[in-house]
């Protein structure tokens, strides 16, 4: 089976995982950019615990969930956003004001809205979460 975006089911498994219960899951296929996504999470609160782990294949991460999750999902197609912008895409994908984050692409790497937007940094709109 061939898998067209993996963050987009790494994503998936959790908000599922998230919904059911669980506070464990399993993100195969392991990627640098779904670490530091998961890294962003974690500095924010929506994951705990994020440990690699080998198995020989190419690896996995397993993600321990603190429960906080109530929707997350890729932006898809990857809007180039502005400074002007990011109140747009915050009514767009963010239920209130100051409730949930983006996570933008910048050329100072992966960060959220609040921080490009006090850099004064555009980028590429990746993930939403709340």
């Amino acid at each position: 089976m061939s898998m067209n975006d993996p963050i987009a089911s790494a994503l998936s498994l959790m908000l599922n995982a998230e919904k059911g219960g669980q506070r464990d899951c399993l993100l195969k296929p392991r990627s640098r950019l779904l670490k530091q996504l998961l890294t962003l999470l974690q500095h924010h609160g929506y994951v705990q615990d994020i440990a690699e782990v080998a198995d020989g294949k190419g690896g996995y991460l397993k993600v321990k969930l603190s429960g906080t999750i109530n929707k997350c999902g890729v932006i898809k197609p990857r809007f180039s956003v502005g400074i002007p912008d990011y109140e747009k895409f915050e009514r767009r994908y963010l239920p209130a004001k100051d409730f949930g984050i983006l996570i933008v692409s910048t050329s100072k790497g992966i960060m959220a809205h609040t921080e490009a937007k006090a850099q004064n940094l555009g980028g590429r709109l990746l993930v939403y979460c709340y």
